[in-house]
């Protein structure tokens, strides 16, 4: 399939529009709230804002630095490869969020979404950043922030019982990253998976589509997409609930699912 591509401009402002939109949410986190459990491995609300911090602080962290020189990896393949750092991450989280007060965490949140602006406004397009998952170009690097912070919102409004905090623009950079990466993970053009508007993929072995409506078509919301493909939604209870429209014998994706965890 062909190379997922990001302009840097419209993806830089896509991530600093979901920064900002996440950064007023956990603002507005009452303190008594910070302990309250997430739907991430035993994370508290304490834990969940500490990984925000750290994951928008990552873009100035990296941007400060060398160029990489480069690239080795994309946006989809950084996202598939990211369940080999899962445990460094919540060490790391769990570290930054033991004994913080809530307004500390805010702080920290809301410190290093400035500090991602600032970096992005400056960037280079050519600059390669030197990831912990490899050398990715900067665009590309900048849409995993946005599939981060739009999952991390739909985390943090679970958590709460609140409104999504999410900007369209950087959902559909998160639904295209993360459809890409699994028509990468399972590549074919037996199964059409189709996120409308944002994106629609062929994906899995088998006989394939030439004309005419698909035999086998998965389709679905974007947030519905967003959690399946993150694992925070279950194939079975997504179909089960309407959630997702499957028909064909090949439209089953949950041996696939889900892309990233």
């Amino acid at each position: 399939m062909p190379k997922l591509r990001f302009d840097l401009g419209t993806v830089a402002r896509a991530m600093s529009a979901q920064h900002a939109v996440l950064d007023d949410a956990v603002a507005n986190v009452p303190a008594e709230a910070f302990a309250l459990p997430t739907r991430l491995d035993a994370w508290t609300v304490a834990e969940l804002v500490a990984h925000i911090g750290m994951d928008m602080a990552a873009v100035p962290r990296y941007l400060h630095g060398e160029s990489a020189g480069q690239a080795t990896v994309d946006a989809p393949g950084y996202v598939l490869s990211c369940a080999t750092a899962a445990t460094g991450v919540d060490e790391r989280v769990r570290m930054m969020s033991a004994g913080a007060r809530p307004a500390e965490l805010r702080h920290q949140v809301h410190e290093a979404r400035l500090g991602a602006d600032d970096v992005v406004a400056d960037a280079d397009a050519r600059f390669v950043v030197p990831s912990r998952l490899g050398p990715i170009g900067v665009a590309d690097f900048l849409a995993t922030r946005c599939v981060e912070a739009t999952v991390h919102g739909l985390d943090l409004a679970a958590a709460l019982g609140t409104a999504s905090p999410l900007v369209d623009d950087a959902v559909t950079v998160s639904a295209k990253v993360l459809a890409t990466a699994l028509a990468e993970k399972v590549p074919g053009r037996a199964v059409e998976l189709r996120v409308p508007p944002h994106v629609a993929v062929q994906l899995v072995e088998g006989p394939r589509h030439t004309r005419g409506t698909p035999s086998n078509v998965v389709e679905c919301d974007a947030v519905t997409w967003l959690e399946l493909a993150t694992g925070r939604l279950a194939w079975a209870d997504a179909v089960a609930d309407g959630r997702v429209s499957a028909s064909g014998e090949r439209a089953d994706l949950s041996p696939y699912l889900p892309v990233l965890s």
